[in-house]
């Protein structure tokens, strides 16, 4: 299965676009952008827009309405472009899924068209990548070119909002960035608008420093119930407000699977950390051998968990992982999980 990157996109785009694409992953954000630059190339002429870009949503898709807009030819134009967004695909019948792939499998047919499924993170299950791709995407696979935006890193995202203050004419540092992403959460709609409200009320002031006080007292503070949400309460010990977050996970019906990842890759952070502490390595030296944020390596140092506490926590991770692939406990595999941690 040949999976792309958003950056492959972004130059294939230009030059060679395939017939279909389906954009999945956790970052929604970065999809919108992909969307505009498939947009800016394929139908760049506005006034004929119209005719070469159609957009199908969750009220106007059927697989019978995918196939009216795929054959009808492009207009003063080389290719057409279609996009479906918002349709919740796990949901999907089995034989709207057949009808679906069916209407895919015809896209030979009509080569002028690029098509571009775009699944909202919480709205397709593409599995643990790049590991365990699901059966769905493995299947989705065999008639378009997958495209993941994949969780930017801490560092990745701090860098954008780095740039994003340079783009509004303020300053802010590393640890300013990373502060930003831990009091307003890791959603890049909120994170752009949050930057813009503190970018303005200190260029408003004067200045163009961005400082701690400026994002305490403008920004507004996320309760983000997401994978990082929770194992930011995991790893400050907070397994109220954990079970609190996993229980808005369930009712949205995020895969037990991702979070266990997600929980099992902070805890084996943890234990990097602690046992690089252990031998005496200050939190930057840490933090360059991890590749992992100075600002993170400081929130796991702050909990003061041993190394040997870590090690339990890892190995109740393993054992969580057992149980979930034995296809026995789902969510109350991560509950007990959370409550033993």
């Amino acid at each position: 299965m040949d999976i792309i990157k958003e950056a492959d996109f972004r130059k294939e785009i230009k030059s060679a676009p395939k017939s279909a694409y389906l954009f999945f992953g956790e970052e929604d954000y970065m999809k919108s952008f992909a969307l505009k630059a498939a947009s800016e190339a394929i139908s760049p002429d506005p006034s004929l827009s119209f005719f070469n870009e159609m957009k199908l949503d969750a009220l106007s898709y059927s697989a019978d309405a995918l196939l009216d807009a795929i054959m009808p030819l492009p207009m003063g134009a080389k290719r057409k472009l279609i996009t479906v967004s918002g349709v919740d695909i796990n949901a999907l019948k089995a034989s709207e899924l057949d009808a679906l792939f069916s209407v895919l499998s015809q896209l030979d047919d009509y080569d002028y068209n690029t098509v571009i499924i775009n699944a909202s993170s919480d709205r397709f299950d593409f599995g643990v990548m790049p590991k365990r791709p699901s059966a769905l995407l493995k299947r989705f696979s065999e008639h378009l070119c997958p495209v993941y935006f994949e969780r930017n890193t801490p560092a990745r995202l701090a860098s954008w909002v780095g740039k994003h203050f340079s783009h509004n004419g303020a300053v802010a540092s590393p640890d300013i960035c990373a502060f930003v992403i831990d009091r307003c959460g890791r959603n890049m709609y909120n994170l752009a608008s949050e930057v813009d409200k503190i970018s303005f009320y200190a260029l408003s002031q004067g200045r163009n420093e961005i400082t701690r006080e400026d994002v305490v007292s403008i920004s507004t503070s996320a309760e983000e119930f997401d994978t990082f949400a929770l194992t930011n309460a995991i790893g400050a010990r907070k397994k109220d407000e954990a079970l609190r977050i996993l229980r808005d996970m369930k009712f949205r019906r995020l895969d037990p699977v991702i979070i266990l990842s997600e929980i099992s890759s902070l805890v084996s952070n943890m234990t990097a950390v602690a046992t690089l502490r252990a031998d005496g390595l200050t939190q930057g030296e840490i933090a360059d051998v991890l590749s992992i944020h100075e600002y993170r390596v400081g929130l796991m140092m702050k909990t003061s968990i041993s190394l040997d506490v870590c090690r339990n926590m890892l190995e109740k991770c393993k054992a969580a992982d057992l149980e979930l692939k034995s296809g026995r406990g789902g969510y109350i595999t991560i509950e007990k999980l959370i409550c033993s941690i």
